[in-house]
């Protein structure tokens, strides 16, 4: 089950996610999540360890087939494509975890992601990623494993971004991350929101999610 708290939007809906369930074989796990992300909203999954945001988020994503329910995203049902495609229609993640290229290189990393971006009228470069996250420039001909783990946080952050999402996905945002670059991340957010990006994110540091966000769907069972 989901609630969501937050005032209705009037924006378009981006993504609409109604009654989804899934399962990892006989063990259900999702037991009818339902949420909407209007255009240039940022939106929250809350809830507790165990109750199904990682899911949530790999059902939406087409990386685990739902039991039941409906995914739309830009109006067209989801549920039942693959993962490439999927992203090729603008839905980006920043993974738990980051999954960067080791062997890469910063700009390596950022420019293997742009290969198969969105058109978009105002696209994501290396600079536009550069500005936003300053200490990347600094680095930018480092491999990926020779990254700080919040370097490698900002680079899988910034590597999303070069595919032009329509909607950002954040499992995680800040997990494991020194207190000073939690804070960076989350101004880095907080700016994106302000340029109008769509954000989905899941992060235990509830009281700044509900300082960034519009909606906040609590994950239940």
């Amino acid at each position: 089950m989901s609630a969501t708290e937050g005032p209705e939007t009037a924006r378009p809906a981006l993504l609409e996610v109604d009654d989804l369930r899934a399962a990892y074989g006989s063990s259900q796990v999702l037991f009818g999540v339902s949420l909407r992300i209007g255009a240039g909203d940022v939106a929250t999954l809350l809830g507790r360890n165990g109750m199904g945001k990682t899911t949530t988020v790999r059902a939406v994503l087409g990386l685990l087939r739902p039991a039941g329910g409906t995914v739309r995203f830009l109006g067209e049902r989801i549920e039942r494509l693959e993962p490439d495609r999927i992203a090729r229609m603008g839905l980006a993640v920043v993974p738990e975890g980051r999954q960067i290229f080791p062997n890469l290189s910063v700009s390596e990393n950022l420019r293997a992601f742009a290969a198969n971006r969105n058109r978009s009228a105002d696209p994501w470069t290396l600079e536009r990623v550069c500005d936003l996250f300053p200490r990347l420039a600094e680095r930018s001909r480092n491999r990926g494993d020779q990254l700080s783990g919040g370097e490698q946080q900002m680079l899988a952050i910034g590597r999303a971004l070069m595919t032009n999402p329509h909607l950002l996905v954040l499992d995680e945002a800040t997990e494991g991350l020194a207190p000073l670059v939690r804070e960076e991340i989350w101004r880095c957010l907080a700016r994106l929101r302000a340029g109008g990006q769509s954000i989905l994110v899941i992060d235990k540091y509830v009281q700044r999610l509900i300082a960034l966000a519009d909606t906040h769907t609590i994950v239940q069972r």
